[in-house]
């Protein structure tokens, strides 16, 4: 196929790129400078500009775009994060329904905290929207996929947990305090964190894209962990302690909305429609999976 992908460069995306091309495909980045490469194109999604000439004759797009969630959530950041995800997706689903033929499917990374904070609920893909920011952006960006579905276009809207990887996500800002023997679980250490290996979230975009899954599809393990059983097991992979706690009320005060959504809300979302499509996690269990990220 002939792909074009946006945050090419991201975590995701570096590794995704180079598995695609490897498979044979042909893969074109969307980048916001002027392009070094034929396989580049230029866009800028904050004020509408993709050519859709340059666009002819692809058969996917994956979106990966979307402001980095780790920063202080002032007015600003908050909107920057909303933008950088409804405007790439708009922008994407608008210009793929206009292109003859259309492209086959539109692949969209989210995340988990669509669902909110909702305990001991185990999530599958017919669940409903939580409450919170997180959760309203998710919620506002896969509906800007609209004009794509309009015109017949297939759409996935992964709904992402934790990606476990050292080069980058969550797990690089745990590791120094659970080195230094003062990690462990986080607020409560009852709510549920859903992850998926690095290697596993690639696997998922690179299956999807060839097999007929359509909507939300929930891209983390089958086997999430509370925060405590998360501690306990990054503890055993680099054989430090892992009893600290980090109040919740230090957190709070420490990094506000974002410290509550993103570390004290938990969410036990399940894979079902990956695992009904015959997806194999090649890493499904938090210990297996730690001991690959930090591999990496």
């Amino acid at each position: 196929m002939k792909i074009a992908v946006s945050g090419a460069s991201g975590l995701i995306g570096s590794t995704l790129v180079p598995a695609l091309e490897a498979d044979g495909h042909e893969v074109l980045r969307l980048v916001r400078r002027e392009p070094a490469d034929p396989r580049e194109i230029r866009w800028d999604p904050a004020v509408g500009q993709l050519d859709a000439e340059h666009l002819k004759g692809v058969d996917a797009l994956v979106n990966l775009s979307g402001a980095n969630l780790d920063q202080r959530w002032s007015d600003a950041a908050k909107r920057e994060i909303l933008e950088s995800r409804t405007k790439t997706t708009g922008l994407l689903a608008s210009v793929a329904a206009t292109l003859e033929p259309r492209p086959a499917v539109l692949v969209n990374a989210g995340g988990a905290g669509i669902y909110g904070n909702r305990g001991d609920e185990i999530l599958s893909e017919d669940a409903d929207p939580g409450g919170g920011f997180l959760a309203d952006v998710m919620r506002q960006t896969e509906a800007a996929a609209q004009p794509a579905r309009d015109a017949g276009i297939r759409v996935i809207h992964f709904r992402q947990g934790i990606v476990l990887s050292r080069k980058g996500g969550a797990l690089p800002r745990m590791l120094p305090f659970f080195k230094l023997g003062v990690g462990g679980p986080v607020g409560s250490g009852k709510q549920w964190w859903s992850w998926a290996s690095k290697a596993d979230v690639v696997s998922a975009y690179r299956f999807v894209l060839e097999n007929d899954l359509e909507g939300a599809v929930n891209l983390t393990s089958p086997n999430p962990a509370t925060s405590k059983q998360f501690a306990r097991a990054l503890g055993r992979a680099i054989r430090r302690p892992a009893v600290l706690p980090a109040p919740a009320f230090a957190l709070k005060l420490v990094f506000g909305q974002k410290g509550e959504e993103v570390l004290l809300f938990g969410q036990r979302a399940l894979p079902s429609r990956l695992l009904d499509a015959g997806f194999t996690f090649e890493h499904p269990t938090l210990d297996v999976a730690l001991e690959r990220a930090l591999e990496d």
